[in-house]
């Protein structure tokens, strides 16, 4: 299979939606990714396109965080999808491997994710890169890859997700 890691076009959208609803149980992701476009949050959404189909999926979307009452540019991860026939192919790896590419070069000093640590930490994600940042995701999967060089680690942080993520577990 040739597949490709490209920039999500308008017309990809459906497709997305079906890669996302695939990758995950529920709907609830399809429509995080759904609320995140509808309010210009999305700072970069990726597509793995092979054999001219969509068969997964990166989204970045901007966040407000602060770290010592300064503002800092920071994105969150998620979510990552791929279609269930085509994991464990690296296309994931791929996708979160260019996306952290997209985002040192557009200027985010910090990324954060919510994961399974074991998974994230091979990207450089770490706990203790997120433990100063107070946020509804704390915890062992609340995790962050600090971009910007020598990114000093602050005595007190907010990590504030898009509204959108506000209404994820009520979908």
């Amino acid at each position: 299979m040739t597949s490709r890691i490209r920039p999500e076009s308008a017309q990809d959208i459906p497709a997305i939606r079906e890669v996302v609803r695939a990758a995950f149980p529920q709907d609830a992701e399809m429509r995080l990714v759904d609320r995140l476009r509808a309010s210009g949050d999305i700072a970069n959404s990726l597509v793995c396109e092979a054999d001219g189909f969509i068969v997964g999926h990166a989204l970045l979307s901007r966040m407000n965080a602060r770290a010592d009452g300064r503002p800092v540019a920071a994105a969150a991860l998620a979510p990552v999808s791929v279609l269930p026939e085509c994991q464990r192919e690296g296309i994931g790896t791929r996708l979160i491997e260019r996306i952290i590419e997209d985002a040192r070069a557009s200027g985010f000093a910090l990324l954060f994710v919510v994961g399974d640590p074991d998974y994230y930490s091979r990207f450089g994600f770490s706990t203790d890169a997120a433990a100063r940042y107070r946020s509804p995701y704390r915890g062992p999967q609340f995790m962050a890859l600090p971009l910007a060089p020598n990114l000093p680690t602050p005595y007190e942080a907010d990590a504030a997700y898009p509204a959108a993520f506000d209404q994820l577990e009520n979908s």
